[in-house]
Formats: C-alpha cells, structure tokens, sequence
C-alpha cells in the first residue's frame, strides 16, 4: 500500500514530520517497508526564463536561446521543442544534472557546431507525466532561479506500508489516518464527500441473477448514469500521485476510479455507457464465455467467476478488473459507474483462477467495507462532474451488503490480563473511539462496543485489548519472565514426533535426502494410490493438478523424482515423513515415512566407482530402508511377519509386507509397478517403502515383569546348515517360523542364505537352506545332543510345509 506525505495530509491535521510518521505507523502495526522521495532527484531542477529563441544556423529544427536562471548572467542551451519561444518560462537543468527520463547526466556539449550548457526539460524527462510533446510551460508568475520541486509542490514522499490481510481498512488512505490520529499523531479530517441529487432516472437498471441456493459473489450493486462527459487527462495533482504509487495515468475518467481505490479503499469501475447493451447483470460465468481484459489478456470464463454482464455477455470479473470493449476513451460522453460489493472468497479464488493481481482484488479478497457503498458512489459522483461535467441520473440500486452487526461486552480488566498494561478506563475508551468503535458503559468496569462496518476483523474481547494494546503501544508492554520451577520439565515431544525425528535420522544415514511435497495431488493420482473420495476434494484448489487431499506420500515424491530425472540426475534417494488423509474426520488422517530409490542409488553409495561399479536397486534395498526405521522405531523386527499382499502400485512378484499379525500392517516395500510408473511418467528402476507411523504399537510404559539383569552365556554358539526341498509356492518365512518354534531354549536365529532351483530338486520344487545359531547355556552340546535338535528341526519344518531334507 503506496501514498504520498501530502495524499496523507489530505485527511488528518498533523505537524508531525516524516520520521514521526513513519515510526509511528510501525509502532501501531502497519510496517513501513520504505520511503522515497522522487523529488529529491528533482532538486537540481530550477525555474528559467527564456529570454530570447533564434534559429539554429545549421539545423531547422533546432533553436538558440539565451535562459535566465537566476545567475549572474544569461546561459546559452541548444534546444529543439517545438514550443521553445522567447518569454516561456519553464524548467532548466544545468551541466551536470542527472535526468531520469532519459538516464543521462548532462554535460557542456557542441550541438550542430553551437555550445549549449545545459537543457530545458519535458515532463517525461524529469518523469512527472509522460508528456514529451515540448518543454514544460509555467505560469508567467513562476519565480525564476528558485527550485522547480519547491514551486510545483514536488517534495513529496512516497510511504510503502506492508498491510497483513486482517487489515482491510488500511488499503485507503484515509484509514492509515485513522490509525495515526488514534495513536495522537493528529487529528481527522472531516469527510468532505457531497451527495448530488440525481436528476432523471437510469437508463440502464441492474440485477443480481444468483440461484437462490448459489453463494451471492455479488450481494450489492448500485450503478449512476451520468451523460454528456468530457473525458480528457486527469489534473495534473491527480497524475502526479497516481505516477508517485506506480499507476500510469490513462484519462480523467479511468484515475478517477484508481485514484478512489486507493484514497478510500473502495474499488469502483466505469463503462462507457454507449457501448453497453441492455441492462447490467452480476451472475456466474458461464462455460464457453470469454473476457478481452484491460491487461490485453483474454480470459475463458465458467461457472465458478462471478461476472458483471450486459444483455450481450460479459463486461468484467467481479471484483478484479474490468474489459477492454466496454472502456472508456477520448469520445466517451456517457458513462455508468459501478459501485458493488463482491465477496472477498469469491473474489480471492476466482483470482486465482485466471491469475490476475489487480488492486481490486486486493482490496476485495481482504473485504471492504460494505457500508461504503453510498459514501462511494457520491464520491465517484462527485470527481466524474468536477472533472468531466455531465448530468447524474438517480441511483439504481439492487441487493444488501452483508452489514455485520457485531457488539462486545469488553471487561476492562481484560487488557491488564492479556498485555500487563494497567490503563485508565477513559484512555481505553478514547482509543477506541479514535479508532471509530462506538463505545458505552453500561456498568463499572464494562463496556459495550460496536465495531464499526470497516473492522471485520474485530469480532471478540481480545481484538479490542489488541486494538488499545498497539495503539498505547507495544514497547510499553513489560517484559516478564517466566517463573523457574526449579525442576526438570517434563517431556515434550509426543511419541509421534519422536518417531517422526527417528525416521529422518535413520533414513539420513542410508543416504536418503528428504523431501516436502504439496499435501494435495490430481484427482487421477488420488484414485491410482486409493484415494478420490469426494470427501477429499478440495472445493477451492490452488490449481487444477491439485485437487484432492493426497491418500498417500507415493505419488508427490515420485512426481519430486521424476522432475530430478528430466533434469539429468539419474540416481535419486528421497524420502518423505508426513501425514496422509482417508477420510474427512480428524481420526482419518494418518502419518507415513516414505522412501524411493532410483538408478543405482543404494544405501551404500552410487554411481560408478574404481572399486566396483554399484547395481541397480532392487527390491531387497527397499526392503532393508524399511526394516532400518522399524528397528529404530523399537520394533523387534526379528518377529515380524512377511507377506505378499502390497498395494496394486508395487510390483506383485517383487513386493512384500511387513506386519505384526494379519491386522496389523507396519510397512510395504517393493519394486514399482511398471503400470505406475507409466502413469507417473517415471522411468525404471524405481523401488520404495512405506512405513505407517500410527500403527507401530506404543511401548509398554512398565515391564509386566523384571528380567533381571543381563547375564550373557559361557559357552560359545555354534551354527547347524539344513537345506529343505519344498513346493515353490511355500515362503521362506514360513520355513524359519518353524526352525525357530523347533526348540526355543536352544535355538536363537535363523535365517536363509540360498535357494536353488533345478532338474536335481525336481521341478515346481525348489531348494531353501538355512542356517539355524544353537546357543548352550549349560553345558556344551554332545552329537546326541545336536541330533536330537536336528530331528526336532526336521520335523518341524515338515510338519509346517511338507519339505523333506535334501540329501
């Protein structure tokens, strides 16, 4: 939010000088992110009198003239504006001064064989307007020598104040005046706006054309004719401020509804009357429709934009920016001015939706006032007449604007609890009334308080203690630190951020990089990773491809490994820890740690190397990722369950699960499915895991029974091979829960370390060997011993599989 030291001064009465301004508007909360004065550049620039103007002798077109500067004696310039005459006063730069116009610095140079020691300025050239037709023509009273910004009020600065979103009042001018007077910088200035009576009835009506079951992006609409204008430039006090904000100024007409905007914060727009058809209407675009913009861009319209229409179609996005068929120009000689109220979420999505940043927006996605609506239209009418001429119509209005009528039993005692500040009552009730609350005092030590249509934002006890806290000011508050206990605090982290931390680390380790994605995926990536629920659909998307609440972290880190493949990195390792959505309740949304490896990117390292090159991934990778945050996480990973049912986006030969019984689903890994990674555009190898944060169980918080302390055998262990012959569709796990079950006391692991398959074991067989760890605890094992537990081992694997020794 831009304006000048004197558009400020327009509505509140100080003395306060631009450092007392700009520290008082950051001590009330609207943080000044600079100040700039153009005029600074200007001063240089003085005012002359040229005292004669003859022609050049080698160039038609070119003119001597002898310029009265206020010096000693006349300066000679070489000067080819057509208006440049003797008697002109105007505005001189001498040698030496740079031009920001042209972005020079002027020096004593030969034009055409003639000295000419400096230059006569345009407006463009010391960027006051973009006029550039002749040099600047001041008035005959205009006091040569003396400084050019001095005499045309030019010493303006510029205020650049960073608004957070609650304060939509501040996007005009005369709300940032407000806050100052409240804080004692000054006082208001009345409100000088006329009312003009209308003299004949509209023209042109307007309507509100919403299903009564649609949300009304227009609730309120009023619109004036006004005939028999005369557009043309603005005054020059009116370009200059809207030149010092960044506004290029286009005619009277259009800086009128810039220049309310911005001084009142109450966007405003106006069509050419004669190039309207029919009546106006606020309605819901419709699909096929199309709006030629005032940036020049063409937008496609749907059903979700509010429009402004004609009988013929569309004239404007409500709310965001008029279009270019319906705009004002040189031959416009009746016009109808828009004053409406539009929804600020409606407004804000439908900006999203077609990009555009306009100043409307960002006036009306805050909220405007919606008690302006009159107090607008006078003002609109009232610049358009003094400006332009013309004969008002009477207003036609239509809808109401949704008026909050919002009243706070305020506590006085409240702003000592919540700030520590101990103020009199009748300081808090002037700030407030400053600040324009209605305030009265029904009892001691309350008051009821009315917040005024501008401060939407004030909807509670606490808004209004904030209100008196920033304007008494916030470096009166005392700091007080806290009490120390004198104990040690009590844990902090929850056992779901802890395990969150874990993940990282140990995934860190593996040389895995992390990565955050968008909580939000396509509708097609939601139903490929079991999502898509209607429930999960966003109703206001930040774009297209993001339409849905993600039902798993697999589809936005594989799209974050698919945009590093197209970059050239062919071996990628990231993972993910977040939360995922199933449901719309609270208790639906669940927490996953997420890994992909790409290439050769193995926890070992990647790439080629002298030492031997490393392969691709594979499945046993994902694998060992996934087992390594379980183990980290507590899980006795020893016990845990394989299975081959892993979701339909890993590959069903190369995947597995790991569980905790049937129920109780730890993590999925595996190989990619080729058809996934087609519909993600990834290319292969690509293999991953998913680790479910909210399943692993929690631990118990006190053993059922002590164990005592460690006491680690005597013996040494020693280690039994069997190698069992099996039908191919019997899994390995289930051969080691039976080794292991076999003879408890004796047996401490065991594990696989071949499987063969050939003519020898005969075929649709295959052959598993195991290596099964003995651990004596008494006494050391004799060979009747170990053929006892041999035996044991034999038939317990038979009896679970049907597998028979191999010989």
């Amino acid at each position: 939010m831009k304006f000048t030291l004197s558009w400020l001064k327009d509505h509140l009465e100080t003395e306060a000088s631009l450092d007392e301004i700009v520290e008082t508007l950051t001590r009330v909360g609207l943080e000044v992110d600079g100040v700039e004065n153009k005029g600074a550049a200007l001063r240089p620039f003085v005012v002359a009198h040229v005292i004669s103007a003859v022609q050049h002798p080698n160039a038609d077109r070119l003119r001597v003239c002898m310029v009265d500067v206020g010096g000693p004696a006349p300066i000679q310039v070489v000067c080819g504006a057509p208006n440049a005459r003797a008697g002109l006063k105007t505005v001189f730069a001498p040698a030496g001064t740079y031009i920001p116009g042209k972005d020079i610095t002027l020096g004593v140079g030969q034009i055409r064989g003639v000295e000419s020691h400096g230059m006569m300025c345009s407006a463009a050239e010391l960027e006051i307007s973009e006029d550039h037709d002749g040099i600047i023509e001041l008035a005959t009273d205009a006091p040569v020598g003396a400084a050019y910004v001095d005499f045309a009020d030019l010493d303006d600065p510029v205020i650049d104040v960073s608004l957070t979103p609650n304060r939509a009042d501040c996007t005009g001018v005369r709300g940032i005046a407000r806050d100052l007077a409240a804080a004692g910088l000054g006082t208001m200035k009345p409100d000088v706006v006329r009312k003009t009576p209308g003299r004949y009835a509209s023209p042109i009506s307007v309507s509100l054309d919403f299903a009564d079951d649609e949300l009304v992006a227009c609730p309120a609409f009023h619109g004036r004719y006004v005939r028999g204008v005369k557009n043309g430039p603005s005054p020059e006090w009116m370009q200059r401020r809207l030149l010092a904000i960044g506004l290029r100024p286009i005619s009277a007409l259009v800086d009128m509804t810039n220049y309310v905007s911005i001084d009142r914060g109450r966007p405003l727009h106006v069509f050419d009357a004669k190039k309207l058809t029919g009546n106006i209407h606020a309605r819901y675009g419709k699909t096929g429709e199309s709006l030629e913009a005032l940036d020049g861009k063409t937008y496609a319209l749907d059903e979700r934009m509010c429009v402004i229409a004609d009988d013929a179609g569309p004239l404007g996005l409500g709310g965001i920016m008029g279009g270019e068929p319906s705009g004002c120009s040189e031959e416009t000689t009746d016009v109808f001015i828009e004053c409406a109220w539009f929804d600020p979420a409606k407004t804000a999505e439908t900006g999203r939706r077609t990009g555009i940043v306009s100043d409307a927006r960002y006036r009306f996605e805050r909220g405007v006032d919606p008690a302006a609506l009159e107090n607008g239209m006078d003002y609109a009418t009232q610049l358009v007449l003094d400006l332009c001429g013309g004969e008002p119509s009477h207003v036609v209005a239509v809808g109401e604007a949704p008026i909050a009528d919002t009243v706070i039993e305020f506590p006085l005692s409240e702003v000592k609890r919540l700030t520590g500040l101990d103020l009199h009552r009748a300081e808090i009730r002037e700030i407030l009334e400053k600040l324009g609350f209605f305030v009265v005092a029904p009892e001691e030590g309350v008051f009821r308080v009315a917040v005024p249509s501008w401060r939407a934002d004030v909807t509670q006890k606490a808004d209004l203690v904030e209100e008196v806290m920033r304007i008494h000011g916030l470096g009166n508050v005392v700091s007080t630190p806290l009490e120390a206990t004198g104990t040690v605090g009590a844990k902090v982290l929850t056992p779901l951020q802890i395990r969150r931390s874990k993940a990282r680390r140990v995934l860190a380790t593996r040389t895995m990089l992390e990565a955050v994605t968008w909580s939000f995926v396509s509708k097609r990536e939601a139903e490929h990773f079991g999502g898509g629920a209607a429930e999960l659909a966003l109703a206001n998307p930040i774009a297209s491809d993001l339409s849905d609440m993600r039902p798993s972290l697999m589809p936005g880190l594989m799209a974050a490994v698919g945009r590093n493949l197209k970059r050239g990195m062919a071996d990628v390792a990231l993972f993910e820890v977040g939360q995922v959505f199933k449901g719309d309740r609270p208790e639906d949304q669940r927490q996953e740690v997420v890994g992909l490896r790409h290439g050769t990117a193995q926890s070992a390292g990647s790439g080629r190397h002298w030492l031997g090159a490393a392969g691709p991934v594979g499945w046993t990778v994902a694998k060992a990722d996934a087992l390594a945050v379980l183990e980290a996480l507590g899980v006795a990973v020893d016990r845990l369950q394989i299975a081959r049912t892993a979701p339909a986006w890993y590959h069903p030969g190369r995947s597995g699960t790991l569980q905790m019984g049937p129920q109780n689903v730890l993590a999925h890994f595996g190989e990619i499915h080729p058809a996934t990674l087609e519909a993600m555009d990834v290319s292969a190898p690509l293999v991953g895991f998913q680790v479910y944060l909210d399943a692993i169980p929690e631990p118990k918080a006190k053993p059922t029974k002590s164990k005592g302390a460690l006491v680690l055998p005597e013996l040494m262990p020693l280690t039994r091979d069997f190698a069992f012959v099996v039908e191919e569709k019997v899994e390995a796990e289930k051969i080691l829960k039976a080794v292991r079950g076999a003879d408890k006391a004796l047996i401490t692991g065991a594990s696989v370390f071949d499987v063969f398959r050939g003519a020898s074991v005969g075929e649709g067989r295959k052959s598993v060997a195991v290596a099964v760890t003995l651990q004596p605890v008494q006494a050391t094992l004799t060979d009747k011993d170990l053929e006892a537990v041999a035996a044991k081992i034999v038939a317990a694997v038979a009896k679970a599989t049907g597998a028979t020794l191999r010989s």
